[in-house]
């Protein structure tokens, strides 16, 4: 079968694959897990400091074969499987397939075997990077200290790698001639000092006889009107969500402070989803690709407004974690306008046509709703006019900031 791992995995699957998390040759295991998380060491007592796991949402058995893919499709590695516990958790080597996609700066990423055949028997001064380095003074002077080559190795991980990078570059203009920089991609693990350790190691691979690990950078977000945000509405068909969403884009535009992007339910499912079926698969990969598109409009600043009926939590939660992940902003605003009031409405016979047996799986009637219980904002459209609606909705933007 194949699979393709989520962004941290694909990062410690190129690792595996250098060389870089030597003397691991794969996916760690239960047994792996517990010993590294009791003494710090695998299973068979050799020291290593971070969990390295894969997690694959397939039935799979001893001996099965998994190609793994990157987000395009192409293949990377094999993965010869080991065991595959209940929650997903799945161990065993990897061989590599083909070289990865680098994108940005690619030139710079090199194996730890490269590396160290350029050093040679010269010392190396490793300084690993999550952001810029201010005072240059003690690297310079550990370098002078150990007769040592510099060589920063930018931790060129997720949307902040290439700026990374750049800081890194910039590090170098101001470092001695010899200085080298190597982009890694390693994954920030949330305990500090097991990311350390885990720096340490990588370090150590690269060829380095001492590391200094740099500052990890201070987020300042920016002031809220100049964030991305994406304005998620989420209620029953008739709810009025969707007039709502497109009084907020009207008023938005009419102030023109904001770039809007709007994504309403049944426009998508003529064009970005057309051919899904209603089926709950389906309406969950129809949410997911409204929460796509959102994200990346939201991730350079714009401002996207969304109106599907989105009736389950765990996708919504998806869309919201794809926004965050992005640096952006999530509203989910629930038009919680009562089932029977929606039904009262049925401008466009939907309800009639669900209660004869004609639409099969539709929302409210022969299929749930989830009512959310994280809902910034809750608007029952039952006594309330479209208007009001959307200055409820400005409002949350003004008092949050988005708008001014």
């Amino acid at each position: 079968m194949e699979w393709t791992p989520d962004a941290r995995e694909l990062a410690d699957l190129e690792l595996l694959l250098s060389g870089a998390f030597e003397p691991l040759t794969g996916f760690l295991g239960h047994d792996d897990l517990h010993a590294v998380h009791e003494r710090g060491t695998l299973a068979d007592g050799t020291p290593w400091p971070a969990p390295v796991t894969l997690h694959v949402s397939a039935d799979l058995s001893p001996g099965d074969e998994v190609t793994l893919l990157d987000p395009e499709g192409l293949p990377l590695a094999a993965l010869t499987v080991a065991a595959r516990e209940p929650d997903g958790l799945t161990s065993g080597p990897v061989k590599g397939l083909g070289a990865p996609e680098h994108g940005p700066f690619a030139r710079l990423r090199r194996t730890p075997a490269e590396v160290r055949a350029e050093l040679g028997e010269r010392p190396a001064l490793a300084v690993t990077m999550r952001g810029p380095l201010d005072d240059l003074s003690e690297i310079v002077a550990t370098a002078k200290e150990l007769d040592a080559l510099i060589m920063l190795l930018p931790l060129a991980y997720g949307e902040a790698g290439p700026a990374v990078v750049r800081a890194a570059l910039r590090a170098k203009e101001k470092l001695p001639q010899d200085t080298i920089v190597v982009s890694v991609p390693l994954a920030p693990r949330e305990e500090p000092e097991i990311d350390l350790e885990l720096r340490e190691h990588v370090s150590t691979a690269y060829g380095a006889a001492e590391h200094l690990a740099g500052p990890d950078p201070v987020h300042i977000p920016g002031p809220p009107h100049r964030r991305g945000l994406v304005v998620f509405f989420t209620g029953l068909s008739g709810s009025g969500k969707s007039t709502i969403a497109r009084g907020l884009r009207d008023a938005l535009l009419e102030l023109g402070s904001r770039t809007v992007t709007y994504l309403d339910g049944d426009v998508v499912r003529h064009l970005l989803s057309k051919g899904l079926t209603f089926s709950k698969a389906d309406r969950d990969l129809n949410i997911r690709r409204i929460g796509f598109v959102a994200a990346e409009a939201a991730r350079h600043g714009g401002l996207a407004i969304c109106a599907p009926i989105a009736p389950y939590a765990a996708t919504r939660e998806e869309v919201r974690e794809m926004v965050e992940s992005v640096g952006a902003d999530f509203l989910l605003v629930h038009v919680a306008t009562p089932l029977e009031e929606c039904e009262r409405r049925d401008r466009k016979g939907l309800y009639a046509k669900a209660r004869a047996g004609l639409i099969p799986e539709f929302t409210g009637v022969s299929d749930p709703y989830e009512e959310p219980d994280d809902a910034e904002l809750v608007i029952d459209t039952t006594h309330i006019s479209i208007d009001a609606a959307v200055s409820q909705v400005l409002g949350a933007l003004r008092s949050g900031g988005w708008v001014r």
